[in-house]
């Protein structure tokens, strides 16, 4: 695995253009930052203090890319005075679409990283047999490894599954395996094979946890119907593409079926708008149809397309990890305050 870089975020040439356009906050920097930034201030020919304070350059503070992408990235990373709020009980979210490619694991692993980082306990279920939750926050597994397969098949308890992901206090993962590929077909012939996780979640004392999201596979089979039975939220990512749309209707009408016959307290909390680009009209118009139809539901952020977020998974990290400046990882991380802030209000739930 390449060499893990969670230690100081880059400033990547994308992170120098999106804070060059004014994209991302310059909020939330400590006294202590601003001290480092006074000592080493420095001022371009033929510009005086006085000319700086002026336009609200002075007292230490450089108005360039690279240091507007550092303030970006010790907010991102948490070192700022900002708080967020911790749900009065633990809030269980499946993130689930059955389209294949619309960032639920991207979404799943950085909400999850912005929530710990920002004094939250969460705890990450990988319920994909492609396991990508789990690279992607770098756990490590080999054939011999216990995953949450043994938890649906085998009856073991979450709490022996779970383990603390590198970097990052307050965050778990329960990894998945290969194993898991196999687990719909030893599923059918098991008693409430519906309920198997949610037996599990019943057995593990969440108290201790403010937030436990559940990475759903691409599909609509038995794994997602069992995380849909185990969680009282459903949390959508929707690719801002007109496909998207198309298979939103299906995923609408299973969550439906749970709630009638397995789960009437299911319901579908949060919306994210991933993958947008603002060149394009269609991005903005598949935005306006989703807001139109799910209303507060929807997030305010939009999740801009992001090679670092692309990026991140190979290294073994989340984007909040791997490049706190980049766009992504500022978006991912107003999403996630939303989330927090929405649960205080109780907007969307």
């Amino acid at each position: 695995m390449p060499q893990n870089q969670s230690d100081g975020g880059r400033v990547s040439r994308e992170t120098e253009l999106a804070f060059d356009s004014g994209v991302g906050s310059s909020a939330g920097v400590s006294r202590e930052t601003g001290s480092q930034e006074e000592q080493q201030s420095w001022h371009p020919a033929g510009v005086s203090r006085e000319t700086e304070s002026k336009s609200g350059r002075g007292n230490g503070e450089l108005d360039t890319p690279i240091a507007r992408a550092a303030r970006a990235a010790m907010t991102v990373r948490g070192n700022s005075d900002d708080t967020w709020p911790r749900p009065t009980e633990c809030r269980v979210l499946s993130v689930a679409n059955q389209k294949g490619g619309v960032g639920k694991t991207t979404t799943a692993v950085n909400l999850a990283a912005s929530l710990a980082m920002h004094g939250n306990r969460v705890m990450v279920v990988d319920l994909d047999p492609q396991g990508n939750a789990s690279t992607a926050l770098g756990i490590e597994r080999d054939e011999e490894s216990r995953s949450i397969y043994h938890c649906l098949v085998e009856d073991a308890e979450i709490r022996d599954l779970a383990q603390p992901v590198p970097d990052i206090p307050n965050l778990w993962c329960v990894p998945a395996t290969i194993d898991l590929a196999g687990a719909e077909i030893e599923l059918v012939s098991l008693v409430a094979r519906e309920s198997r996780l949610k037996r599990s979640f019943t057995a593990f004392d969440n108290s201790e946890l403010d937030y436990i999201l559940v990475d759903c596979p691409p599909s609509l089979g038995l794994l997602t119907v069992n995380a849909m039975v185990a969680c009282e939220e459903v949390l959508i990512p929707i690719q801002c593409e007109y496909y998207a749309l198309e298979g939103l209707g299906q995923l609408l009408r299973n969550v439906e079926l749970v709630q009638s016959h397995l789960n009437p307290s299911l319901e579908i909390s949060t919306i994210v708008l991933t993958m947008y680009d603002a060149r394009t009209r269609l991005a903005s118009q598949v935005a306006d149809e989703v807001r139109q139809y799910f209303g507060d539901l929807v997030l305010n952020t939009l999740v801009p397309r992001s090679v670092r977020v692309s990026e991140a998974p190979s290294y073994g990290q989340s984007v909040m990890t791997y490049d706190p400046a980049s766009t992504g990882a500022a978006a991912y991380m107003e999403a996630a305050r939303e989330m927090a802030h929405r649960a205080k209000t109780g907007v969307g739930n």
